[in-house]
């Protein structure tokens, strides 16, 4: 399965929402972003079942720094999908919304924003919306995946 992640507010803070993996002093000076907590094992697993993992935001990052945070914490993504990409290919394709992970053919999208789930209902792709206050965040990422694998 083809998974893509959010960043803000999803893996990535804005403030203190959630708790977050440590990083050392060379990663505070690479400017490295903290990731929250679970997030390593998460994706590391997905990837250890073949699962293809994949950022998509709409931040206006670059593919690079976004790639170099996640390589600091060991994880090699599949592909990054920043908002640049994101508004050049949804237009190209005419497609008015915030996100359409079908354009990119991600199989699942995991967001925290709630509206997005009105996009879903709407244009029929799947997306899990996780509350950054949720503690059992990974166990409900990976129950829902294994349902989605079980069909």
């Amino acid at each position: 399965m083809r998974i893509s992640f959010d960043l803000d507010n999803t893996l990535i803070p804005y403030n203190n929402e959630f708790p977050v993996e440590k990083r050392n002093f060379l990663g505070r000076l690479l400017g490295v972003e903290k990731l929250r907590k679970g997030s390593i094992e998460l994706i590391k697993e997905l990837q250890e079942k073949g699962h293809s993992v994949h950022v998509y935001t709409t931040s206006y990052r670059s593919k690079l720094s976004i790639r170099k945070s996640f390589a600091f914490y060991g994880i090699r993504l599949k592909s990054v999908v920043n908002e640049k990409l994101n508004r050049s290919t949804l237009g190209e394709l005419n497609i008015n919304l915030s996100k359409y992970p079908p354009a990119f053919n991600f199989d699942l999208h995991i967001d925290d924003a709630p509206g997005l789930q009105l996009e879903s209902n709407k244009f029929n792709f799947q997306v899990l919306i996780i509350s950054p206050n949720n503690p059992n965040w990974t166990d409900s990422i990976l129950k829902v995946i294994q349902e989605k694998a079980n069909k």
